[in-house]
């Protein structure tokens, strides 16, 4: 798996590619503008070149780029609907001008409108998005959710409807977090309940549709459809509950992220975090090893742009 990690953009989209180089990372997952913004000022192309210059010149074998937390491409509401599907044609011009691999986004929450109207109307937002984007590179990847509420995405069947129904396998997928797994009562922590998890992955989305993962660490009990991230080792998962995923050759190309919390010393947790998952991959840390030292604009960063919970309108 390319382990790699969630960086802030405070100091400039090539300087988290430079961060990333330093933290050895494999993978960077960034916002492209503050995630509680509708609209963030412009891309511009100088930083965009220096952005993909710095990613070219790096390790890096992944990128990503993660919308903002008022999206919801589900909403009954037709403001919000129109606003959001606004933002997402937006932003998914901004991850193209940034070159980065995928954009992921949240599915959305039907906010009591009922499961069957929300996909549909998620359905018909993907299909919008792609019919004004329809040379586009971007991969689109749909994040499973905690299942909290009315958000939709919980259940691979729900991720399978849509992906399904857009029938734009060249442009759609899925990355799978596991903090909302595990939230969703989805257990994987022996080798025997993550073949099973495994399976159901085959049997419905099928593996060759999940383009990437978030790695996390889950505060809350099993099935407690809290979206509450914890770093690796430290929560109801477990670090021996990461052994598997990170070492099945199934995902050997696939990106992981982490969105694990931060704390004064900034990236040293992302780190620490790497580290273990490294040594659960078998992955030799003598020389790869991620440096211990905080970034200079890491504390900035982390206020402003780091994943969490999205927030429905």
């Amino acid at each position: 798996m390319h382990l790699g990690a969630h960086l802030g953009i405070s100091g400039g989209f090539a300087e988290a590619a430079h961060e990333a180089e330093r933290l050895t990372l494999d993978s960077l997952q960034i916002f492209s503008k503050s995630p509680q913004m509708w609209a963030g000022p412009p891309v511009a192309p100088a930083s965009a070149e220096e952005f993909r210059a710095a990613v070219g010149a790096s390790r890096l074998r992944a990128t990503a780029v993660h919308h903002g937390y008022l999206l919801n491409l589900a909403s009954p509401k037709p403001p919000t609907l129109a606003q959001s599907r606004r933002a997402f044609q937006d932003e998914i011009s901004r991850a193209s001008l940034l070159g980065v691999d995928a954009l992921i986004f949240h599915t959305g929450a039907h906010l009591g409108a009922g499961p069957a109207a929300g996909l549909a109307t998620l359905e018909e937002s993907l299909r919008l998005a792609l019919a004004d984007d329809p040379n586009g590179r971007v991969r689109l990847l749909l994040e499973n959710s905690a299942g909290q509420g009315t958000t939709l995405g919980g259940s691979f069947e729900e991720l399978v409807t849509v992906l399904d129904a857009v029938a734009a396998p060249d442009r759609l997928g899925v990355v799978l977090d596991t903090c909302h797994l595990f939230a969703n009562g989805f257990d994987f922590r022996t080798p025997e309940l993550y073949g099973a998890l495994v399976d159901r992955i085959e049997a419905t989305i099928g593996a060759r549709r999940v383009y990437a993962f978030h790695l996390n660490d889950a505060k809350a009990p099993l099935g407690s459809h809290l979206d509450r991230h914890e770093n690796i080792g430290r929560g109801e998962i477990g670090a021996a509950g990461f052994r598997s995923l990170v070492r099945d050759p199934r995902w050997r190309d696939v990106p992981g992220y982490l969105e694990t919390p931060l704390d004064d010393r900034d990236y040293a947790r992302y780190a620490e975090d790497i580290a273990t998952l490294r040594s659960l991959e078998g992955r030799p840390t003598a020389s790869g090893r991620p440096s211990r030292r905080p970034a200079t604009r890491a504390r900035a960063n982390h206020q402003i742009a780091r994943p969490s919970s999205a927030r429905r309108r």
